[in-house]
């Protein structure tokens, strides 16, 4: 039996080529997935993370507590701090550092690896030798004065910048143009992971990112033999408790990991819906190809039995075959994964959003799965016909190719296809009530659209035999071919749902995302459009970052500008949450922001006054005239705010407002300045006042300058990446599908050889053959479409109160272009798909067709 199943795969090689392709592209796609999220996960870890081997304790300034009252100052770590720290018992080196974070343009002005954590900023301190180790020199010298930087080596490339260049840069305010004199190495993940890294001399980088004479922190090294805590506790004793504090090694390691634990969850669980997805769909691909395959070879299974062998000889047979098969299919496939990994993030990532670039991380979980997909399920997929095949008489076999399912089968499955669509429907209709996306109402839209699909596929072959006749009237168009595709349709609905099912779920999964996407964009555009009165909005990349007042000023004295207003941003800390305060002028909110207040208004703003919007009023149960007890920015004391105005929740105006001049003492950096809303003369945008402005603000890469379309699709930037990525669901399903249906029709093909013979002998042409299995494709293929773009359409229906509750004026808006699309895309794939199954039927000699057994 074993000699049977090795002679079959080798006798039958295009049908073993066809089925192992077909598992082949499943497991590229989820081994492809799995290695993407791993090396994604690694390569966000590597840009976030800050290597903390070498570093036994680290001596950090402290700030004051909120509330206390005590201003911060310039901090104890200096030149004294460091030699006294030196002195310490255990103390094996002491490095003091004056780091921070600095935006850099490339050589042609466009900003450069802009990352959240990964621009890196530091001081080249050289020790006893005149090198600094941690940044060993490859090309030019060290910065030795403020009109000179290094930089790696990779940001260098990146840039396009060579020594000699000018750079410019901004840290905090305007922005700066230095002189690249050296470009060093650095072991930075943070760096080598797609950042940059800056390097300035000792007293620009104090200036920069500290004080004059002050670091930002100072890493020790511990002797051999002296723990961290023990180092810890004896230089605490040393540093003046209220403004310096120390903490170890392995305490900032274990922060870390689970900051960027949390930060790199979407990585590692995002890309695993393409793995499900794939496997999923590709699991149709694969059970109906076997299950054709055994139908093929029931005379040739019967004639087995009938000369002795066992059922459990020939499942085993069968098994032993899709074991070989899986096998080969998972190696190739493997390979195939890689290949996939590696493309993902061009696929993904956007200029806006680059995903972290890094090697491949292969582990043992793509392996285990290559072997789980490939060789499991095709063995479970060949096991069901096998067993069903083997359970036949060797008489009866002999006698038929295939047995239709008995009527109580079919009453069984329109039961439980009933069952699963009354369930799935009944638990999306219950979220019509939900009033927010919480974990609990998203769960029971995931749980309700799984099942209302897995109802869509129990129920394909019955809703197939309707659905394929009514679609008949207009093959029937076609004459007497297009009555014969509809027959050879509707010959094997099981194989017609089988097939039509991986152009289903695609199409639904990219219908209902499209449906809800296109619905959130509109409401997104909406509030953009109610709450913002500007048609220009310049702000910075960072909310500890600050606009320049020359800039500020430059802007306002641009021409085609009417109006510029500097807005102050900061914190407000109301009982126990941190909201967001815009500080205006009462004067001119009006010209640049659409306020709708429900009490008071914004005039009355001014020193102790401020004003909330909806969301945070009905939290505390205040109004216009009422008392808020809050603390204003960070260091400041909890004081009583008079509220003089509750708005209509607003994305610029933010959670409450201030006057500007008591926001801008209390923020990050006091008495600066974070966006500037800007009216033009006639309300009309363009690129050439767009250019002004980015030049008005020096062209500053810590800045941006959007109007308010850019503002809507930033705003929209998480929609947008989730699109983009069932988009890529569809692109899967679609090849699925394609293979799908060029395997279904090749196999019929095969099955009906005698009868294309005679079709062929009695006049038909070859055009005419080639017409009638196209039809015959693209009707399977609109079936699963139209099956897709209801349960899509009725998903995205259902759940649309889940976005409703979470955003003011959401309202259901079909893309219809997107939708038609879709439907276009699928008569394309039913088409191209069969186009060889086609072109073979068409080449068949009619009398060799004849005599064919």
């Amino acid at each position: 039996m074993l000699r049977t199943a090795l002679r079959n795969v080798v006798a039958s090689k295009a049908r073993a080529a066809m089925t192992v392709l077909a598992v082949c592209l499943g497991v590229a796609f989820v081994c492809g997935t799995l290695v993407f999220a791993d090396s994604s996960a690694a390569a966000f870890r590597a840009a976030a993370s800050k290597n903390f081997a070498d570093i036994a304790v680290t001596v950090t300034p402290k700030d004051p507590p909120p509330g206390s009252g005590t201003p911060r100052g310039p901090g104890a770590l200096d030149d004294r701090l460091v030699r006294e720290l030196a002195r310490v018992p255990g103390v094996a080196g002491v490095r003091p550092l004056a780091d921070g974070s600095a935006l850099l343009n490339a050589a042609d002005g466009s900003p450069l690896r802009i990352k959240t954590g990964a621009n890196q900023a530091a001081a080249y301190l050289p020790g006893e030798d005149g090198k600094d180790s941690r940044y060993p020199l490859l090309r030019g010298h060290a910065p030795l004065n403020s009109g000179e930087i290094a930089l790696d080596s990779g940001t260098a490339a990146a840039g396009r910048f060579s020594i000699g260049d000018t750079v410019t840069l901004a840290t905090d305010g305007p922005v700066m143009s230095k002189r690249l004199v050296g470009v060093v190495r650095t072991d930075d993940t943070r760096v080598t992971a797609g950042g940059t890294l800056a390097l300035f001399d000792r007293g620009t980088a104090q200036q920069l990112f500290a004080s004059p004479g002050h670091y930002t922190g100072i890493d020790l090294a511990a002797t051999p033999g002296t723990s961290q805590f023990t180092l810890a506790q004896r230089v605490g004793a040393v540093l003046p408790t209220d403004r310096a504090e120390a903490t170890t090694g392995a305490a900032q390691a274990d922060q870390q990991a689970i900051l960027v634990n949390t930060m790199t969850r979407g990585y590692a669980k995002l890309p695993l819906v393409f793995a499900a997805v794939s496997l999923f769909i590709g699991s149709f691909l694969i059970i109906n190809t076997f299950t054709m395959l055994v139908t093929r070879r029931t005379r040739e299974i019967a004639l087995l039995r009938a000369i002795g062998a066992t059922r459990r000889q020939v499942t085993r047979s069968v098994l032993a075959e899709a074991a070989l098969i899986g096998l080969v299919a998972s190696a190739l496939g493997f390979v195939l994964g890689l290949a996939v990994a590696s493309a993902l993030p061009h696929l993904l990532g956007t200029d806006r959003s680059p995903l972290p670039s890094g090697p491949l991380v292969i582990g043992a979980r793509p392996v285990v799965a290559a072997l789980g997909v490939g060789v499991g399920v095709t063995v479970l997929a060949a096991w069901l016909p096998s067993r069903r095949a083997a359970k036949v008489a060797p008489v009866e076999a002999m006698r038929t190719a295939g047995q239709s399912p008995t009527a109580a089968v079919s009453r069984i499955r329109a039961a439980a296809g009933l069952a699963l669509l009354v369930l799935g429907g009944g638990l999306l209709l219950s979220l019509g009530g939900a009033k927010d996306a919480s974990q609990d109402n998203l769960q029971s839209a995931l749980l309700g659209c799984g099942v209302l699909v897995a109802g869509l596929i129990v129920s394909a072959p019955l809703l197939a035999r309707p659905t394929v006749k009514l679609m008949g009237r207009l093959t029937g168009r076609f004459g007497v071919v297009g009555h014969l595709a509809r027959q050879n349709a509707l010959r094997d609905p099981r194989r017609t749902a089988a097939t039509a099912s991986t152009l289903m779920i695609s199409t639904a999964l990219v219908a209902g995302l499209a449906v809800l996407g296109n619905s959130t964009g509109r409401s997104l555009d909406r509030q953009a459009a109610a709450g913002l009165g500007a048609d220009y909005v310049i702000g910075t990349r960072t909310p500890t970052a600050a606009i320049d007042r020359a800039a500020v000023r430059q802007v306002a004295d641009t021409p085609g500008v009417r109006t510029a207003t500097a807005v102050a941003d900061s914190t407000l800390i109301v009982g126990g949450h941190v909201r967001q305060i815009s500080g205006v002028d009462p004067a001119t909110v009006g010209q640049v922001m659409k306020l709708r207040f429900l009490s008071g208004s914004a005039k009355d703003l001014g020193p102790g006054r401020i004003a909330l919007s909806r969301t945070v009023a009905d939290a505390h149960g205040l109004r216009a005239g009422g008392k808020l007890n809050a603390v204003l920015g960070r260091g400041g004391d909890f004081r009583q705010y008079e509220v003089v105005g509750v708005y209509e929740d607003n994305p610029i105006a933010q959670d409450a407002l201030g006057a500007r001049d008591q926001v801008r003492k209390s923020g990050h950096l006091p008495g600066s300045v974070q966006r500037v809303l800007v009216r033009t003369e006639h309300g009309t945008t363009s690129k050439a006042l767009e250019g002004a402005l980015r030049e008005a603000v020096g062209d500053s890469p810590l800045l941006k300058v959007q109007d308010r379309d850019q503002l809507v699709h930033e705003a929209a930037g998480t929609l947008g990446d989730l699109l983009t990525l069932m988009y890529g669901l569809l692109a899967i399903g679609v090849v699925i599908s394609a293979l799908g249906i060029v395997n279904t029709m090749a196999m019929s093909v095969a099955e009906r050889t005698r009868e294309i013979g005679v079709l062929r002998a009695i006049g038909m042409d070859r055009g005419v053959v080639r017409r009638m299995v196209g039809l015959e494709a693209v009707t399977v293929a609109v079936f699963g479409t139209l099956l897709g773009l209801a349960a899509g359409l009725f998903g995205a229906w259902a759940v649309g109160p889940l976005a409703g509750g979470a955003m003011t004026d959401y309202s259901l808006a079909l893309p219809w272009g997107t939708l038609a699309l879709v439907c276009l895309l699928s008569l394309m794939t039913g088409v191209a798909a069969a186009a060889w199954p086609a072109r073979r039927a068409a080449a068949l000699s009619p009398l060799e067709a004849v005599a064919a057994q």
